[in-house]
């Protein structure tokens, strides 16, 4: 990207057909999960994206990321994932979010702010099938309900979370038949809600929440990853024998291979041990050199190539430079990765190679 040295690019095309393949998976509706900016692709390019598109409910986790989206222009539902904690209950009314109950201490407080501000309480009710984290028990869904709409909360939606979806599909099914209990219990009128990504790419469902699959990070379902990395050299040069690269001196050289630095490093997401390759100009793939620093990467070359070359640090795809691979590399998941991509990095959105918009630089 002209006046770049080192950016992020957002395939707005891909993101799209991967939101009509889980659309096409649904009985009901998706929800786009845009907490931790996005998975590090961006949270408010892409829910503006969505929403011209009809798509007109969205999570997130935090009031900071419900805030940015309605500053931004969202007008969309906007849910706040997790547990309502009572010191957030006017901070949510004020921004127009729906915030997730599972506490009565919470309602409470919702019911009073709300109360006092002259506006209605809307919240979803989240119920506890067997994650453990946050949720009323399950077998006190109808009880916590009765509750929570008794202190003047309209209670618009109740859900759950799948906790081992495409790991224990066991305990997937005793989720899902508690989850079933619950809606027998409380009965219609409620927006319910509890796939994820795995549990609507393996099995279908209803409503479902998807992140992971929305990015294109699950492999085998014809998803699309749409995210990658670019860099230009700031640095190309040729080592003599017995030069050392980087700290620690960990690459030598034998004489003659020309070394590019790159400006990126693990202050912008690189996990350090797990980036091996990166892709050149031609889509070759060449060998990271020594310890990746915080700012910048060295990466060996067959020869010269300029400062305006263009390298693919990460690619959109499950190949050995994709982020997968990376976090294989690192034993963790692709999520992980992904949200540590520094926002100091310019992203730059593109709907069928022409840019749609830019945030950063």
């Amino acid at each position: 990207m002209e006046g770049w040295r080192a950016w992020i690019e957002v395939d707005l095309g891909a993101l799209w057909a991967n939101y009509l393949l889980l659309k096409a998976r649904a009985q009901g509706e998706v929800i786009p999960v845009l907490k931790a900016d996005a998975y590090g692709h961006g949270a408010l390019p892409i829910a503006r994206f969505l929403e011209e598109r009809g798509v007109g409910r969205f999570a997130v986790a935090t009031i900071a990321e419900g805030r940015a989206l309605r500053e931004g222009g969202v007008r969309g539902e906007v849910l706040l994932l997790g547990s309502l904690h009572p010191l957030e209950a006017e901070a949510a009314l004020r921004w127009g979010l729906t915030p997730t109950l599972s506490t009565l201490e919470a309602a409470r407080a919702l019911a009073e702010r709300a109360w006092a501000l002259g506006l209605t309480p809307r919240a979803h009710l989240k119920v506890d099938t067997g994650m453990n984290r946050v949720g009323f028990p399950w077998e006190e869904a109808l009880a916590a309900l009765r509750a929570v709409e008794a202190l003047g909360v309209r209670v618009e939606g109740v859900y759950s979370h799948l906790a081992t979806a495409g790991e224990d599909e066991a305990f997937v099914e005793v989720q899902r038949g508690r989850f079933q209990r619950v809606r027998e219990a409380l009965g219609p009128g409620y927006f319910y809600h509890l796939e994820n990504s795995y549990g609507l790419l393996l099995h279908g469902g209803e409503n479902a929440r998807v992140g992971l699959a929305l990015y294109g990070l699950v492999p085998g379902f014809g998803l699309r990853p749409v995210l990658r990395l670019l860099a230009r050299p700031t640095l190309v040069k040729r080592l003599k024998a017995g030069d050392r690269v980087g700290y620690g001196g960990a690459f030598v050289a034998q004489g003659g291979e020309w070394l590019a630095t790159l400006p990126v490093g693990y202050a912008d997401g690189l996990p350090r041990g797990a980036v091996a390759f990166v892709r050149g100009p031609g889509g070759e793939r060449f060998r990271v050199a020594g310890r990746i620093s915080m700012d910048q990467t060295t990466v060996l070359l067959p020869g010269p190539v300029d400062l305006w070359a263009v390298f693919e640090v990460l690619s959109p795809d499950f190949g050995p430079t994709g982020l997968l691979a990376w976090a294989e590399a690192r034993g963790t998941i692709p999520y992980e990765v992904a949200v540590h991509l520094s926002r100091r990095l310019p992203r730059v959105y593109l709907l069928e190679g022409v840019e749609w918009a830019r945030a950063g630089g």
